[in-house]
């Protein structure tokens, strides 16, 4: 499934509720909601979803993260896209991310 054009034209940023965290190596998305429940909801991100949190700079489109992604990691464009999008469906569940 390849993204739509619109898909690829949209810019996210980090959700001010969500704190990440480099332990060792690994990302860690940890909620600070009011809500102590969310306190369970830890997220680890392996390192390509770690550079995508990365480049989830409210500035830059999908499609140059997918750009970013394909020269860091030397993943062919279809593959690098189908992840992204993959992981921003993901992000967008748990409210990690904002469009716009």
């Amino acid at each position: 499934m390849e993204g739509t054009l619109t898909e690829l034209a949209s810019i996210y940023h980090h959700d001010p509720s969500i704190v990440a965290r480099n332990i060792a190596g690994e990302v860690i998305l940890v909620p600070i909601r009011n809500n102590v429940g969310d306190l369970d909801s830890i997220y680890t991100l392996n390192e390509t979803a770690a550079f995508v949190w990365e480049c989830l700079d409210g500035v830059r489109t999908l499609a140059e993260v997918v750009a970013a992604l394909v020269t860091e990691y030397e993943v062919e464009a279809v593959q690098a896209e189908q992840d992204v999008l993959a992981l921003i469906a993901q992000l967008e569940s748990i409210k990690a991310i904002a469009q716009g």
